[in-house]
């Protein structure tokens, strides 16, 4: 069956792995109009078999078996360090399948050689993606054709925005820059409050502050044609309260630093891959 009749004809999607972002895509799936009846997981979980069925409609297995063989598109959406042994338990069943794998870290080439099959996407999301407001790094291999691209794509928007790269090792840097940048984002909102209520406001009021503001600017950098520098320097004047913290931040190096703990992820990310994707 040829995914772009995927509103018409409703393919069957299995999930290996029901954890919170299997739960979100199949969530964001159902909204779409895609069948629950179309969508089945694979989780060895009876706690997290009993949350998704308390939410989704969906069929729930405890190991891979036959019943796979039905599924046009499998998302792995397991850990890093159990995907080859979900791989090989699942291989005969899923080789004529699309695979998307949601996995962290592990390269395409070895997720093609458990399952014996070039079709393959992985891709990065994060946590956002929730709330329906997630962005997501694809990599697509040469086995993919362009249908099965635009499939992929419309699963994903599901749960937010999609950006495609052209090179594998691109989303070790998607990994670093979007898939731990809500971590980056908390950590500020921490210091944000934390400085707020050391100055008299509560930490409630603190907090909502701090959101707020990173809610805000996000929007407008989103929507501005300016780079954040500009926009940056629109609310910097000289001698003001912003530059004062910005030439704070300066002298201590705060962006340098910044920088130095992202390259820290994208390593991380690649180390990922040599140690669970042999």
């Amino acid at each position: 069956m040829n995914p772009t009749q995927e509103t018409k004809t409703s393919p069957h999607i299995a999930f290996i792995g029901g954890g919170n972002m299997a739960s979100a895509i199949i969530s964001g799936l159902i909204k779409q109009g895609h069948p629950a009846t179309e969508i089945s997981v694979v989780d060895p979980s009876a706690e997290a078999a009993a949350r998704l069925t308390a939410h989704h409609p969906v069929k729930v297995a405890s190991l891979p078996g036959p019943a796979l063989a039905q599924a046009q598109m499998v998302v792995w959406a397991v850990k890093p360090q159990h995907f080859k042994e979900a791989a090989l338990q699942s291989r005969f069943h899923t080789r004529h399948a699309l695979h998307l794998s949601i996995a962290a870290g592990i390269p395409t080439r070895s997720i093609a050689g458990w399952l014996g099959s070039e079709r393959v996407i992985r891709a990065m999301p994060n946590t956002p993606a929730l709330v329906g407001r997630g962005m997501s790094g694809l990599f697509a291999m040469p086995g993919v054709n362009a249908a099965d691209r635009e499939w992929a794509e419309t699963v994903l928007s599901a749960v937010g925005e999609r950006l495609w790269v052209d090179t594998e090792d691109q989303l070790d840097a998607v990994t670093a820059l979007s898939g731990s940048g809500p971590a980056y984002v908390f950590y500020f909102l921490e210091a944000m409050t934390e400085a707020g209520s050391g100055m008299g406001l509560s930490r409630d009021q603190s907090y909502h502050l701090a959101v707020a503001t990173f809610v805000g600017a996000s929007r407008l950098a989103q929507v501005s044609d300016e780079p954040p520098e500009i926009l940056r320097q629109r609310v910097t004047s000289k001698g003001g309260t912003t530059y004062a913290a910005v030439t704070s931040m300066e002298q201590d190096n705060v962006k340098t630093l910044f920088v130095r703990a992202i390259h820290a992820a994208r390593q991380r990310a690649r180390e990922l891959g040599e140690e669970y994707g042999g």
